[in-house]
């Protein structure tokens, strides 16, 4: 029995970082269903709110980096719980802000949470799984990150819509604070490995391959975000389908992700080329749909399932590639790759407002098209490089 609870240690232990990346992801995103009522409660346009969004994602952009510099050196069990002890106090302002400025300061704090977390998160899971088994250990972070899609954004949409979205605020706090206790328990100590420190840039940035998937990552993410942080003013206005309909697109489109994270964890080692340019090309069809203005509930479905898939697969696909091209200095590299994450987060959101103030919601889809097309100068050479070296990328098994 003690051997029994020896072998599940392990794996509890990736388990609270998976739902830890599941409370992350939710709270970044919440918002994006709850633009109506909060532009309600301060008087806003849901595309006045939506900048909301891009401010959280650029400090998250800003500040991946340098935190991680400065922290470099902090034992990770203590780092994570510091982290959650921000994140915690951050959303307690959230649930009692009376102001949008309020309200934006609250998301300051959780940003610069996030910064760290998202740096550090992939690398502590894949040391703490069992031997061999890195692999599962990001998989079930990513089963997290789709969760959040699923469950995560869709169910604070609907507690926002009931009690207010200070309740979903109050509600995440509340939720975190326990999942940090349960940190506290189980969560071993973890000195620093392989984490890089400001010596290690110079060497990053003579990674062209690393640099291109940097660059690839930015314009996919910005295409992404372009168009889905406005997905409810085009369901709703442009496609006059219900809060109802958008609220299930939503959760269909998360759900569609647990069906990318496993084509991702079958496709990936042996065929991890067809894998990027099969999710690109797709995406970029999925983006082009979007401009359509005839669209029904039997076109909508399929087609936030299909965009749910193809972005999971990719997403995946370019974190398990930057952890190979980044070895060396894993939390360095993840803390730019985070950064540059968010940059493409905060950059769509923001474009897409311009276009829905502007242009309408209508032309999203179209906007998003054009940003995608930049990505196959990248795309090429990352698949090139890898066929002219007769080397495709593995699941990386960090140092521990």
């Amino acid at each position: 029995m003690h051997t029994k609870s020896q072998n599940l240690l392990p794996w509890l232990r990736v388990f609270l970082i998976a739902l830890s990346a599941f409370i992350f992801n939710t709270t970044e995103f919440v918002p994006v269903g709850m633009l109506a009522n909060l532009g309600e409660s301060f008087g806003m346009r849901p595309a006045e709110v939506g900048p909301m969004l891009t401010i959280y994602a650029w400090i998250v952009a800003l500040a991946s980096l340098p935190v991680m510099l400065l922290l470099a050196n902090f034992e990770r069990r203590r780092l994570m719980l510091g982290v959650f002890a921000l994140f915690v106090a951050s959303h307690v302002i959230s649930a009692m802000a009376t102001s949008y400025n309020m309200l934006l300061v609250s998301r300051v704090g959780i940003a610069f949470a996030h910064s760290v977390f998202w740096s550090v998160s992939v690398a502590m899971a894949v040391r703490m799984a069992p031997k061999g088994k890195g692999a599962v250990a990001i998989s079930l972070l990513g089963t997290g990150t789709v969760l959040a899609m699923v469950m995560g954004v869709p169910l604070g949409r609907v507690v926002g819509e009931w009690f207010g979205w200070r309740t979903t605020f109050g509600g995440i706090g509340v939720i975190s604070g326990v999942l940090m206790l349960a940190l506290w328990r189980w969560l071993p100590t973890l000195p620093v490995s392989n984490s890089g420190n400001l010596s290690s840039l110079p060497e990053i940035a003579r990674n062209k391959p690393l640099l291109s998937l940097y660059l690839l990552t930015a314009i996919i993410v910005t295409a992404h975000f372009t168009a889905y942080t406005y997905l409810e003013p085009l369901i709703q206005q442009v496609w006059s389908m219900s809060t109802d309909v958008t609220t299930w697109a939503l959760m269909t489109y998360g759900a569609a992700g647990i069906v990318g994270s496993l084509l991702f964890s079958r496709m990936q080692p042996r065929h991890p080329n067809t894998l990027l340019i099969l999710s690109f090309g797709l995406l970029a069809l999925c983006l082009s749909m979007l401009s359509r203005s005839g669209v029904g509930i039997f076109q909508l479905f399929p087609g936030v399932a299909l965009w749910g898939a193809v972005m999971m697969t990719v997403a995946l696909a370019l974190q398990t590639r930057a952890l190979e091209y980044g070895s060396k200095a894993t939390d360095i590299t993840m803390a730019i790759y985070s950064g540059i994450f968010n940059v493409g987060i905060g950059g769509g959101a923001l474009l897409g407002s311009q276009v829905v103030l502007h242009y309408g919601a209508a032309k999203n889809g179209l906007v998003a098209l054009a940003v995608i097309s930049f990505g196959l100068l990248p795309l090429w050479y990352l698949v090139r490089k890898k066929r002219t070296d007769d080397m495709e990328p593995e699941l990386v098994q960090v140092p521990s």
